[in-house]
């Protein structure tokens, strides 16, 4: 199943288009995409039998599938060669940071620069279907709702800023965290622990690898995370990028105005989004 935010309103893609899941659902369930992860048991439940009149839509009327997540976890050096290209040990636990949700963003569009070192780091993300506390990791894929593709932007000026350096603010400018373009439940991928992700720049490939290398699984993310915190229906994990960033080459390569960056995971489809040049404040400094 997949599902998604269409022209603002919640809704499941089927083959002949876009289903309106409120006028679908008699009221049922609302046209708020966040409130499906309220009872995703539930939601599912009646997805999976839903019928009525889909509509076609294009691929600048989607949003993204979770718009307002309560949280937004991200996790560093969770690829084996990523961290090999750090110079850095491949992490004994995962190492944790946030994005904030104001950085939530569409799966098209364009995403504003914040300055001259912002870097691109695809991702896989799993979003939270079910309240987790202590969850063991056998059970973690039980608290998934859904997969979908993300980017990790990284401005790596701001983000190395200050002693100890600080991850979240330069990761979590407007726009800096697209998704989409829907999500994708589980079983309709023949191994979601092995999706091939993939980031070009203007149609050169940036980084190309699979999540087999992936150090902590999705479900140890999910059954390390609730070890510490809840997580909540809606929730979002970033679970980290694999090797081939801007940052590892020598010299560094970043981002610029008027590049197309195109993100692609396996099964998961496709985003496409025009950087542009900073503006206001950010233009002047």
């Amino acid at each position: 199943m997949r599902i998604a935010t269409v022209r603002g309103r919640l809704a499941v893609l089927t083959p002949d288009g876009a289903l309106d899941v409120a006028t679908a659902s008699g009221g049922r369930f609302g046209p708020d995409p966040q409130t499906a992860f309220a009872d995703f048991d539930a939601f599912r439940a009646w997805a999976g039998t839903a019928g009525g009149a889909a509509e076609p839509f294009a691929p600048e009327d989607l949003g993204p599938p979770v718009p307002r997540p309560p949280q937004v976890f991200a996790i560093g050096l969770n690829y084996v060669r990523h961290a090999h290209e750090s110079g850095l040990p491949v992490p004994t636990q995962p190492l944790v940071f946030t994005k904030f949700p104001s950085s939530i963003t569409g799966p098209t569009g364009e995403i504003e620069l914040s300055g001259d070192t912002v870097d691109w780091e695809v991702e896989l993300v799993a979003v939270i279907g079910r309240r987790a506390r202590d969850v063991s990791v056998a059970d973690g894929w039980a608290h998934v709702a859904g997969l979908t593709v993300g980017q990790d932007l990284s401005d790596r000026t701001l983000q190395n800023a200050g002693s100890p350096p600080q991850f979240s603010l330069g990761k979590s400018c407007p726009g800096f965290a697209p998704i989409g373009p829907w999500l994708t439940t589980t079983d309709e991928l023949a191994d979601p622990d092995d999706l091939r992700v993939v980031t070009t720049v203007d149609g050169e490939t940036r980084q190309d690898s699979r999540t087999s290398d992936l150090v902590f699984s999705v479900p140890e993310l999910v059954s390390r995370l609730s070890r510490s915190v809840t997580l909540l229906p809606g929730d979002l994990v970033f679970t980290g990028t694999p090797e081939g960033v801007g940052l590892g080459r020598t010299p560094p390569l970043y981002l610029r105005a008027g590049e197309v960056l195109e993100t692609t995971i396996e099964g998961l489809g496709s985003m496409r989004h025009t950087l542009a040049a900073p503006t206001g404040e950010r233009a002047r400094a």
